[in-house]
């Protein structure tokens, strides 16, 4: 039987996968449109992908369901088929691999608004949307759930627990942080800081504490992150940077960190002790495959087989 993704990643680090909304667009995806909706109407397309993510050597792939629990889906007329959009992104991530064994991670993404008292939606309406989506994943056969892009503790909490209830072997929480305009320190936009994000995941039950996207959290920042996640808490840490900062360009969003820009911090992070390295906005087939080289030398260096057995 397959390890546990949290058990395998204390053996040998693992690569995962890069960014979807800027390959979806890529692809054909409207501003503003549902990708999600897209594992039923252009299945192919978001297979061609993750495929690519496959082939370039990622060993773990994010669902293509960041917004698909019912709030999210239900302000693009979607909200009748969550099950169905959830489990053929289990379906179409899986197939990426081909005969490959890889690990799957169902993903859970922010519900994209405020709770109570700062906003209009209640802990039960948030709950009942997490728990619908990640009874959908599990049930479809993820190996994993990630809530990511989180910002707050209340909402992540909920993401966590709705798991659990859904019955997921592995639980992944990942905030998104922005460096601070003097660029001393980082922490999400509610204020949460990396130790107190660590020890409130490792308190809560999570199985790996992460990181995605965010402003300015670059290879540099996330190896920082790293060191100050494994500084409070004793889980395994997946990290996430996007491809440099976002600039407008005839309108539209262009992330311009090249593959061999952003590989140079990965060996740093490594060393640091990351478990599972990908990458976030911006980036492309082209930056796993170049992580897969260096993650590689790495295994190779610390004598280690792509089974995590010591060579």
């Amino acid at each position: 039987m397959k390890k546990l993704l949290q058990e395998l990643i204390l053996e040998r680090p693992l690569l995962g996968d890069g960014a979807m909304g800027t390959q979806l667009m890529l692809a054909g995806l409207e501003q503003g449109n549902c990708g999600e909706a897209w594992n039923l109407t252009h299945p192919e397309r978001v297979l061609g992908i993750q495929r690519r993510y496959a082939e370039a050597g990622a060993e773990c792939i994010i669902t293509n369901t960041f917004g698909g629990s019912r709030i999210m889906l239900n302000r693009h007329s979607e909200a009748d088929r969550v099950v169905e959009i959830n489990q053929a992104g289990v379906a179409i991530a899986r197939q990426a691999f081909a005969n490959r064994d890889g690990y799957v991670l169902g993903d859970i993404g922010p519900f994209g608004g405020l709770l109570e008292p700062y906003g209009d939606f209640t802990q039960a309406q948030v709950r009942s949307a997490f728990e619908e989506q990640a009874a959908a994943l599990v049930e479809g056969g993820a190996d994993a759930i990630i809530i990511e892009t989180q910002t707050s503790l209340e909402e992540l909490l909920i993401g966590i627990e709705s798991a659990q209830r859904a019955g997921a072997r592995c639980i992944i929480g990942s905030m998104a942080y922005d460096v601070t305009l003097d660029g001393s320190t980082f922490r999400t936009m509610m204020g949460i800081e990396p130790e107190r994000a660590a020890g409130f995941m490792e308190e809560h039950g999570a199985h790996i504490v992460a990181l995605n996207c965010g402003t300015g959290m670059d290879m540099e920042r996330a190896r920082a992150a790293v060191e100050r996640y494994k500084s409070t808490a004793s889980l395994p840490v997946m990290v996430q940077p996007n491809a440099g900062k976002p600039r407008l360009v005839n309108m539209k969003v262009v992330y311009d960190e090249t593959p061999q820009q952003m590989v140079a911090g990965l060996m740093p992070l490594l060393n640091a002790g990351a478990n599972i390295v990908g990458s976030c906005c911006g980036s492309t087939p082209e930056h796993t495959r170049a992580f897969r080289k260096v993650m590689d030398e790495f295994l190779e260096l610390k004598g280690i087989k792509p089974d995590g057995v010591p060579a």
